[in-house]
């Protein structure tokens, strides 16, 4: 992997609420985002913190996650505690798509995306822990994140992959015939086959990242495609990773009752359809810390996390 290149920010944006977990852009360069208090914001004039304006599009009574645009001025939302939801930007309704598969309630729902037949393709991250005890699952390494998709009309998903490690962002590739899925457990990237004669099938598409993916993002199907990394590769947990299940969860126990702070590094990076990667991005002591998501919005790049209380605005990588 070539050497990385710099991250530098330009500006914070105070958005008035904790955890803008998942950033994403629309047309005209707004960002929106779901905070800790179930508040949905849209924030626009980027340019300039002091003018940025911040609008509450509508509240859904958990905690908003991945989010993915509709062109109908809809919004769906991967919400923690409810399920999948679709919110109508314009009214602030919201609607709960599926909040259980398989008659189990969908705890950990993560990202999505709009597939062009109508179906919704999201991730659930665990089976075992929650949203506040996230890290217990990233230390017990239990592979129980899940790939799921609900076809129009319907009210239940099918179950299309499961045994990932901490199921979180997803993307599309640019011609829809497959979807590409972050294991942040397992600091890879994985593509799963839509169509095609391997249509039903998985297989690594990006390992060995140097960092545990999150969120990923694309804007444009001839773009690519945006990963954020929450956290760098801490080799202690590869290496624990290895362990019996019995040393894992013991480590987990202790690991959810410990207190957590992020370390000082934020990172990006940008992979094309064959899974190399375009660009690197890492600011090594960053005051912005976590990232756990990445979008392109006016011309910069624009970072999510879900420990601080803003966004950033970052310069856009140098052509290559």
């Amino acid at each position: 992997m070539d050497r990385p290149s710099e991250l530098v920010p330009l500006r914070y944006v105070a958005i008035g609420g904790r955890g803008p977990e998942d950033v994403v852009a629309d047309s005209r360069g707004r960002v929106l985002t779901g905070v800790e208090d179930g508040r949905i914001l849209r924030v626009d004039g980027l340019a300039e913190p002091a003018a940025a304006r911040v609008e509450v599009l509508a509240e859904t009574g958990g905690r908003p996650l991945g989010l993915e645009l509709l062109a109908d001025d809809a919004l769906l939302v991967c919400d923690a505690e409810l399920g999948l939801l679709r919110v109508d930007l314009r009214e602030g309704i919201v609607r709960i798509l599926a909040d259980s598969v398989a008659g189990e309630r969908l705890r950990f729902c993560s990202n999505v995306v709009a597939l062009a037949d109508g179906s919704f393709c999201f991730t659930v991250s665990s089976q075992v822990y929650p949203l506040d005890r996230w890290i217990g699952d990233i230390v017990a390494h239990t592979g129980t994140g899940r790939l799921l998709r609900l076809a129009p009309g319907s009210e239940t998903p099918e179950v299309l992959l499961e045994g990932l490690q901490f199921a979180n962002g997803l993307a599309l590739s640019a011609d829809e015939s497959f979807l590409v899925v972050a294991e942040t457990g397992a600091c890879r990237l994985t593509r799963y086959w839509l169509t095609g004669p391997e249509a039903g099938r998985s297989e690594p598409f990006a390992e060995d990242l140097p960092g545990m993916p999150d969120n990923i993002w694309r804007g444009t199907p001839d773009g690519p495609i945006w990963v954020s990394l929450a956290g760098p590769r801490v080799p202690p947990l590869d290496l624990l990773h290895r362990a019996a299940p019995a040393v894992r969860g013991a480590a987990a126990r202790i690991a959810v009752r410990a207190p957590y702070r992020p370390t000082g590094m934020a990172g990006v990076l940008a992979v094309d359809d064959l899974g190399g990667i375009v660009h690197h991005l890492v600011r090594r002591r960053s005051g912005y810390r976590m990232v756990t998501s990445v979008c392109e919005a006016a011309g910069h790049l624009i970072l999510g996390s879900v420990w601080e209380r803003g966004i950033a605005v970052c310069e856009p990588p140098l052509p290559k």
